[in-house]
């Protein structure tokens, strides 16, 4: 029965995985078209994948906060304001999951980088020379890398031209950047970073603690797209 319902998630997740890659699409022709219903469809997809766990259970909570959530985008779409709705999904990305990580650094928790070791690579792993310190630091670096990016990501639409923030409230932005540009790095150069940030930390993970075994980066990948939502589910990191 169990390994039914883990074939199941994975399959499920197999089918949201095209989903959610075209999410960028959607938002960069919004943006680059000007057009509100691209960038309505992608909001209205993005919402309904991140949420489609909860609804799939049946519950009336969950429905009643995603038809609100569509009632609000719908409000949002008669003033013409979906597009600044959807820049913000980014900002808000970057900002949640650097307090996820940095939530668990207090004394008394366990650093989330150490939780997702445990829960892939089992509680033996965390024992091993310098893997502990490594996770409370590399902890660290996501926490610090995802919250920088957030605050990137608001100064680059505040500065935007045209469409910015400061230009749609009247005011000259002191250093005025192009709106395809900004554009394309908030809905697509973003999260290309996140990708090449974590190849590059796999990358140097295998030089500097090479005295270990490692798992290759496709099994690795593969455990932490199962084992994820779990986790960070969880509302503490402590032991």
């Amino acid at each position: 029965m169990h390994a039914h319902v883990m074939s199941h998630a994975r399959r499920a997740r197999g089918r949201a995985l095209p989903l959610l890659l075209a999410y960028p699409l959607l938002a960069i022709a919004g943006a680059l078209t000007h057009r509100q219903a691209f960038s309505l469809a992608a909001i209205v997809l993005l919402l309904s994948l991140l949420l489609w766990p909860a609804l799939r259970t049946g519950r009336p909570v969950p429905w009643l906060l995603w038809l609100g959530l569509l009632a609000g985008l719908a409000w949002l779409a008669l003033h013409g304001l979906v597009v600044l709705a959807l820049d913000a999904v980014p900002v808000l990305v970057n900002l949640l999951l650097a307090w996820l990580f940095g939530r668990t650094l207090r004394a008394g928790a366990q650093p989330l980088v150490a939780r997702f070791i445990e829960a892939i690579e089992g509680t033996p792993r965390l024992a091993m020379p310098g893997i502990a310190r490594y996770a409370r630091q590399l902890t660290w670096f996501w926490t610090v890398l995802l919250g920088v990016q957030g605050i990137v990501l608001a100064g680059l639409l505040l500065c935007e031209v045209p469409g910015g923030v400061l230009a749609a409230l009247g005011h000259r932005p002191p250093w005025p950047l192009p709106a395809g540009w900004v554009q394309g790095y908030v809905h697509a150069g973003g999260y290309a970073l996140i990708v090449a940030a974590f190849v590059l930390e796999y990358l140097f993970r295998r030089w500097h603690l090479r005295h270990l075994p490692h798992l290759a980066l496709p099994v690795l990948l593969h455990r932490l797209a199962l084992r994820w939502p779990h986790l960070i589910r969880s509302r503490d990191g402590a032991r």
